[in-house]
């Protein structure tokens, strides 16, 4: 293998700290005539994308280089295995469908022969009482006579010609069977014939699945072969600025993935990289999931310098003004405008705090693929799938605290957070993980001093720290959106839960009992304050005299009797 002198460096292994001359996660090296790039290893294989950072060395060891080669070949063969047994189980179904059609006709076979005996019969006895009667029948009967005599020859010439066949048959079963006697079976006639029309079969099915498959690989290698042309007439005719989606650490390099803080050291950066590279980078998105973000600040075509607006304009202008021909497909590439604080969508004009949220508001405008069941659209048709999979019938049971939910995703991201604490969401300043994105955001406000994330009403420039608070903040205050109502009654409120809490005065069940004086109330919240006096839980102590009290309401009746200069503004 040949390697030039940046590709080996000395430094910290990545994985396991070992000091020593180690090759570099994000270059690429060849190994038993193949390409690999560590980076891209552990992201096919671990589903890890690992954080980067240009100050500290993305080294990894020999040691570690061979661990992650045998973890990816040892995934590629349970995935093949997989895949087999599957295609195993297929197989043997549409076998046993096969048994059962020969059985259909040799049961036929036989019936044919039964009624082919039953009219030789017929015939014979028509026959012999001719006979017995004599020759005292006039032309009438003679001629009738040779009718009989002609229909029993035309079945006597069917019975031979279907004897014929049938002898046919049993000699080819004959010869497999003297052939099958000779490598030490002992099968009958029927097993061979299933056998091969078994055998006939499968190779007939094999043959289906494999010109499905390969009109598949065909369909999306055009479709994918249309989005790589129309996103190099974009890229190589303008000044836009591909990027990966961004990192919690900074933006990535579309080409080589190195972290920056800056856009404008990413744009700079990204200059050196040149247009084979780019190709590269392109051909390795699949078909279902390939889109490209570009960054449009300052637009304009490279051809004849012309300003232009957004990425819309820059087609139309390309198309006919440069006779450029763009492919009839979907529109996969999405153009941003990046900035350190806000993000403003390029269709639509709306601003978003962070880049994920304006990354799913992209889906409304680019509507490439749409779900069947409720009508939303996806940019690409990986993400309508992993949609899909929400709408999935039937009720998802945890085995451990018994909550039912209505989708296995819904399950499992309860069963990751609640039971296993994975924590997925790690600080992108320190080593420490949470379970939940909001505890990290907190965490890096209150220890690394980030500036927290603010959503702001426009009405009365109230702010909160999630859209959708300040979403129900709208609705509530400003908007008095009572969505839902009360079919027992006229009571209407904003969200499900309350509506939940309010059925409760109709139904009337109280499910929640205190363990020790027995009562039930059908709140959880009514019996949590009823354990303050259990627990002597007196939290609620009047300003005047001192004396406390389980529940607020209580304090606010001995304050109206015993205090009501209190209340006085």
């Amino acid at each position: 293998m040949k390697e030039n002198g940046n590709s080996i460096k000395y430094g910290e292994c990545r994985c396991c700290s070992n000091v020593g001359q180690h090759r570099d996660l994000m270059l690429e090296y060849e190994w038993n005539g193949t390409r690999e790039v560590y980076f891209d290893t552990f992201l096919e294989c671990f589903n890890l994308f690992l954080s980067t950072n240009p100050k500290k060395g993305n080294l990894i060891c020999t040691s570690c280089i061979l661990r992650l080669r045998d973890a990816n070949s040892f995934k590629k063969m349970v995935t093949e295995a997989e895949e087999n047994l599957l295609s195993y189980d297929v197989l043997n179904q549409d076998n046993s469908i096969v048994l059962l059609q020969t059985e259909e006709l040799d049961l036929q076979d036989e019936q044919h022969l039964v009624e082919i005996k039953n009219e030789k019969s017929d015939v014979k006895s028509e026959s012999s009482k001719f006979e017995q009667n004599g020759a005292n029948s006039d032309t009438n009967s003679l001629l009738e006579e040779h009718m009989v005599l002609l229909q029993t020859e035309e079945l006597d010439l069917q019975d031979e010609q279907h004897l014929v066949e049938i002898k046919n048959e049993k000699s080819d079963v004959k010869s497999e069977c003297s052939e099958f006697e000779q490598n030490g079976a002992n099968s009958d006639t029927d097993s061979l014939l299933e056998e091969n029309i078994v055998k006939n079969n499968t190779k007939s099915y094999t043959d289906s699945i494999r010109e499905t498959f390969s009109k598949v690989e065909n369909d999306n290698r055009t479709q994918k072969l249309a989005y790589i042309h129309n996103t190099m007439i974009i890229l190589e005719n303008s000044n836009v600025t591909p990027f990966k989606p961004k990192h919690q650490a900074g933006f990535l390099c579309f080409y080589c993935r190195m972290m920056f803080d800056d856009v404008i050291i990413m744009r700079e950066h990204q200059q050196k990289h040149t247009k084979i590279e780019l190709k590269r980078v392109l051909w390795s998105y699949g078909a279902e999931n390939f889109v490209v973000y570009v960054d449009i600040t300052d637009l304009k075509c490279t051809i004849c310098d012309k300003n232009v607006e957004n990425l819309n304009e820059l087609k139309l202008h390309l198309i006919k003004d440069h006779k450029k021909k763009m492919q009839d497909y979907p529109d996969c590439v999405v153009p941003f405008k990046l900035s350190s604080s806000n993000f403003e969508c390029q269709v639509c004009k709306s601003y978003f705090r962070t880049f994920g949220s304006i990354e799913r508001h992209m889906n409304v405008h680019f509507r490439n693929y749409v779900c069947k069941e409720c009508g939303t659209g996806y940019v690409t048709k990986c993400r309508l799938k992993v949609h899909s999979k929400q709408h999935i019938g039937g009720s998802s049971q945890c085995e451990t605290c018994k909550k039912v939910y209505a989708t296995p995703i819904k399950l499992k991201s309860h069963i990751d957070v609640v039971h296993k604490m994975i924590k997925r969401f790690k600080c992108a300043k320190c080593d420490e993980r949470f379970t939940e994105y909001f505890r990290r955001q907190k965490h890096m406000v209150e220890v690394h001093g980030v500036a927290p994330l603010e959503y702001k009403c426009n009405i009365c420039k109230k702010t909160f720290d999630r859209k959708y608070v300040m979403s129900m903040h709208m609705k509530r205050d400003h908007l008095e959106d009572k969505d839902y109502q009360c079919e027992m009654c006229s009571y209407r409120c904003f969200t499900k839960k309350q509506l939940k809490l309010h059925m409760i005065k109709h139904n009337g069940e109280r499910i929640f009992e205190c363990t020790i004086c027995k009562k039930s109330y059908a709140r959880k919240k009514t019996l949590r304050e009823h354990m303050r006096i259990h627990n002597k839980d007196r939290r609620y102590a009047c300003k005047a005299c001192g004396q406390a009290f389980v529940q607020n309401c209580s304090l606010k009746r001995h304050v109206k009797t015993h205090h009501p200069e209190l209340l006085t503004p």
